[in-house]
């Protein structure tokens, strides 16, 4: 009887789990993400969208994958091994890569409580402060 109710407390709680995970349309993101996807995005097709544990998960046609606060404000962007909108990777950041990582280009951007973190092609992390000053690699 133990093991039938903890079965069935267990079923509960993923439904429950699943639950918090709904898809939604572009026209339902707030209004900044969908400005954001327009301007840095624009050729390239919306694929879905869901709003999963507080933050909505956008997914366009090429693999481009975009994380938005419930205000819809960015938080991050993954695009693969394509490099991600010049325009919204910070000037000190841009400046640091091209000056020594030449060769490479920024996939993917993370923004964080105390700053940036960035991956280049070649899947090394680089963490950056919140002023784009570069603070240490992960390799």
């Amino acid at each position: 009887m133990k093991k039938l109710f903890l079965l069935l407390l267990g079923l509960v709680a993923l439904n429950v789990y699943a639950a918090n995970d709904r898809p939604v349309t572009l026209k339902e993101l707030p209004q900044k993400a969908q400005a954001f996807i327009t301007q840095h995005f624009s050729g390239t097709e919306f694929f879905y969208a869901k709003l999963d544990d507080g933050e909505y998960e956008v997914v366009l046609k090429d693999g481009t994958k975009i994380d938005f606060t419930l205000q819809g404000d960015w938080k991050d962007v993954d695009c693969g091994m394509r490099a991600v909108p010049a325009a919204i990777v910070p000037a000190a950041i841009s400046k640091y890569v091209k000056a020594n990582f030449p060769n490479n280009i920024i996939t993917k951007i993370d923004k964080t409580y105390n700053g940036y973190d960035i991956e280049l092609e070649t899947d090394m992390e680089l963490k950056f402060d919140k002023s784009g000053k570069f603070m240490y690699a992960d390799d």
